[in-house]
């Protein structure tokens, strides 16, 4: 089970999954209404707030919650303003929560936006929709099901000396670029695997993992 110090809600739609508690929660704009779905109690809204209902923001402000307004004419998207109020907040470990849907730009972007190096000293992990996402720096290791899919992708350029232990397909002190498919569809071998790689940043994402853990 992953246990972050803050987790931060993405603005859309997506499956009502178990949320880790943690120390704070941080909403991204529309976030807001999302966390309230799961369940979640939300210490900070961040954004320029185009994408929240005003009846959400009245209740948030009533209740408290500290609200961060940017401008709309701003060079940053509502997640990377949450990332760096996470930061802010002294967070050494993070999940955020998003959705898969909506435009792909912005899916793009925030997959993009996780493996930035200005986060590198995070321990950073993502649900998005069924899926779960680590952002790979170094050395981690993943928990999950024998049989479970795993793909490894080189992300912001190549990924050298790429070394897995407990994944059915190994890698031993080699090289993935990005765009090539040669990560994609691992598999599980044990519950755990210790996926390192030497230079780079490599995205596991685990296609099915969220949805084991979606109440019923």
């Amino acid at each position: 089970m992953i246990q972050p110090d803050v987790v931060v809600v993405a603005s859309g739609q997506g499956p009502v999954v178990e949320v880790p508690s943690a120390r704070a929660v941080v909403a991204a704009d529309g976030g807001l209404e999302r966390a309230a779905a799961l369940g979640l109690v939300v210490d900070v809204v961040v954004g320029d707030l185009d994408s929240v209902s005003h009846a959400a923001l009245e209740r948030a402000e009533a209740d408290g919650i500290r609200v961060v307004r940017h401008p709309e004419a701003k060079d940053a998207t509502d997640l990377e303003l949450a990332l760096d109020e996470a930061v802010a907040l002294g967070a050494e470990s993070v999940l955020v929560v998003a959705s898969d849907g909506g435009r792909l730009d912005h899916l793009l972007a925030s997959l993009l936006l996780l493996g930035s190096n200005r986060y590198d000293a995070l321990e950073l992990d993502a649900l998005v929709g069924e899926a779960l996402v680590h952002v790979i720096h170094g050395e981690r290791v993943l928990r999950g099901e024998p049989g479970e899919l795993v793909t490894l992708l080189a992300l912001g350029g190549s990924a050298e000396g790429v070394t897995t232990d407990g994944l059915e397909y190994a890698l031993s002190a080699e090289a993935l670029e990005p765009g090539s498919s040669r990560g994609v569809s691992n598999v599980f071998a044990a519950t755990e695997a210790r996926v390192s790689v030497a230079r780079g940043v490599l995205l596991a994402v685990r296609p099915d993992a969220a949805g084991k853990g979606r109440r019923r």
